[in-house]
């Protein structure tokens, strides 16, 4: 005697149809008109999100290629949130971890698709600017330069941010590219191009929690004995007041007086 399915069997069947149409089964019963509705909205939901998160990488990728993409993402990654907000980072995992790299894969792919994923994740980031504990008009080199909470410093082979559909490198240039990608107090999102000893300046001060700016500036000048000192501090210091102009720096962090 056929044991007639329960109703979570024909939910889990029913999912993984519309997860994968060409290796699983609809519930029988189902008239393939209406399962065609449920297949369209839940694969072009998904596509939407990712192409409105995607919007460059979207445009570089050929039709065929792209929806075999996010296909393979649809019916094969196991998502770690439900969330739509975050479905753009689930299929930045799935590129750089799952998907399997194919011959005519644009080579700066993963590089693009981070850099436009960060744009987003500075865009929804809830945390805010604070407004008290820093000095916003101390000493950068006296004191310790506080970076805004939604500032991302970031580092490619590839120039993404000049990336699009009339400037497709074929190679990565010489010199590595070095972005902050910043979202500002009036919540505009916004990129600023640094250079490599800016970059390393702002890595010093990550790395000892109690350099004021002087101090990592005459470090990152000590790893260049090649390079006349005074003119790396001199550089260094306008760095630090260029990205509190910007409002990457915040100003200064305030030490509470211990009684």
């Amino acid at each position: 005697m056929t044991q007639t399915p329960t109703f979570k069997q024909i939910q889990f069947q029913l999912a993984s149809h519309l997860r994968d149409p060409a290796r699983a089964a609809p519930p029988s019963g189902i008239e393939d008109r209406r399962l065609q509705i449920y297949r369209d909205l839940f694969y072009n939901n998904v596509e939407g999100f990712i192409s409105g998160g995607f919007p460059v990488l979207r445009s570089l990728t050929p039709d065929e290629k792209w929806h075999r993409m996010v296909r393979a993402f649809f019916s094969t990654y196991r998502c770690q949130s439900p969330y739509f907000l975050e479905i753009s980072g689930e299929f930045l995992n799935y590129l750089q971890q799952s998907r399997q790299p194919e011959q005519d894969d644009l080579p700066f792919m993963l590089e693009l698709a981070h850099y436009e994923w960060i744009e987003l994740v500075a865009d929804i980031d809830e945390d805010v600017i604070p407004t008290t504990g820093f000095n916003p008009t101390g000493n950068l080199m006296q004191g310790r330069p506080l970076l805004s909470p939604l500032a991302y410093v970031l580092s490619y082979d590839y120039p993404v941010h000049r990336i699009s559909v009339d400037s497709v490198p074929a190679e990565p240039p010489p010199t590595a590219t070095f972005l902050i990608v910043y979202r500002d107090a009036e919540d505009e999102v916004r990129f600023m191009e640094i250079n490599g000893v800016t970059a390393r300046l702002l890595m010093v001060l990550e790395e000892h929690p109690d350099y004021t700016g002087g101090d990592a500036v005459r470090a990152v000048a000590a790893e260049l004995p090649h390079l006349d000192q005074n003119v790396v501090i001199q550089g260094g210091e306008q760095a630090l007041k260029q990205l509190r102009t910007s409002g990457i720096l915040l100003g200064t962090e305030l030490k509470p007086i211990k009684g």
